[in-house]
């Protein structure tokens, strides 16, 4: 069988995260099953279980054109086509369709606006929907939430071929949190550095604290982005640096969640969110949003996390001044649950059974 994974995902040696480890496993149980997969990714490279892979290497343009090109001039085909972090329902599917009958499987990694969509952008998705819903055969959430999301875009017509798949993680290399002395506690929160991830919530959160409080508290900030730029000016402009230590990107944040009592994750928009649940798999305490940082709805407010509001940066606030001062203690186990219910090799089976070999 020979099949193809279209994934809008860059590749970077810096950045090894949950889906990278995934398409590692998942290209490994495709060869033991005598499986061919092509992959098709914005650009190449061989770190971790890349050089394995067979990686047909768009160089930046445009994924789906490349995707077609080559088809066309390769006269490839494929008994399945499966899409990651591709917009769904696009004329694509349908151009896809016209080389051969191949199955299309799309997954869904977006996450949606934390008000919704706009009217006019609701309509386009719908239409959308309604003309090229048809040319897919399966669509994948990431979570419960995801998927009654892609029904609420695209129609109820896809119901019936809508299906979650949970994503996992690698619990193996993720070291467990150690018991604490009583000192004060100690915090991090790692995310790609964009808007949508609320940091700049935290920094104005932190701005409220008791100024005690905010002579000793430092949060590291893990990850990069488009907006770090403008975090790291909001931090100066609170006069708020020692609050706040900018760390970068670390392909190593598996083994070192576990060194921090608290995740803070104060995400807008979240489909799955993998911060949350590696920090839960190391027993490290999280504090983050209803709507966001407890998208699977794992979190369950003062027994095993804390929740606050989206946006909501008093809420915030009170939060870590209750755990600073230790009226909020949370020492309930959580790593069990994450490797029953999120482990890497149960999605890695439940992607490879939608392939009926």
């Amino acid at each position: 069988m020979k099949i193809a994974i279209l994934c809008n995902y860059e590749l970077l040696p810096e950045r090894v995260g949950g889906m990278d480890y995934f398409f590692w496993q998942f290209d490994a149980k495709c060869k033991q099953n005598n499986i061919h997969v092509d992959w098709f990714f914005p650009n190449q490279s061989s770190h971790g279980d890349y050089a394995k892979l067979t990686i047909l290497d768009a160089k930046h343009q445009n994924l789906e054109s490349f995707f077609l090109e080559y088809c066309s001039q390769k006269h490839s085909k494929y008994k399945y086509v499966i899409t990651h972090f591709i917009e769904l329902c696009t004329s694509f599917f349908k151009k896809v369709k016209k080389f051969s009958d191949t199955k299309i499987i799309v997954i869904d990694h977006n996450p949606r606006p934390l008000n919704g969509y706009f009217f006019v952008k609701k309509i386009k998705k719908r239409i959308k929907g309604l003309l090229n819903s048809k040319y897919i055969d399966t669509f994948i959430g990431v979570s419960e939430y995801t998927k009654k999301e892609i029904v609420k875009d695209f129609g109820f017509q896809i119901k019936k071929k809508t299906k979650v798949i949970y994503n996992g993680i690698n619990i193996e290399s993720i070291q467990v949190r150690a018991k604490r002395s009583n000192t004060k506690p100690s915090f991090l929160t790692a995310s790609h550095l964009r808007q949508s991830k609320g940091i700049q919530d935290l920094i104005e959160a932190v701005s409220l604290l008791p100024e005690d409080i905010k002579k000793e508290i430092v949060i590291d900030v893990y990850g990069n982005g488009p907006y770090a730029y403008k975090l790291k000016q909001h931090v100066k402009s609170l006069s708020l640096e020692n609050c706040f230590n900018f760390k970068g990107s670390n392909s190593e944040l598996k083994s070192i969640y576990c060194i921090y009592d608290y995740l803070i994750h104060p995400s807008h928009e979240e489909t799955f969110c993998y911060s949350v649940v590696e920090a839960l798999a190391a027993n490290t305490k999280v504090i983050t949003t209803h709507e966001g940082g407890n998208v699977l709805s794992i979190i369950t407010h003062l027994e095993n996390g804390f929740l606050f509001d989206s946006k909501n940066t008093k809420q915030l606030c009170n939060l870590i001044i209750q755990v600073w001062n230790g009226t909020f203690e949370n020492t309930k186990e959580t790593r069990t649950y994450i490797e029953n219910n999120f482990s890497l090799e149960r999605m890695v089976q439940q992607h490879f059974a939608l392939l009926n070999p």
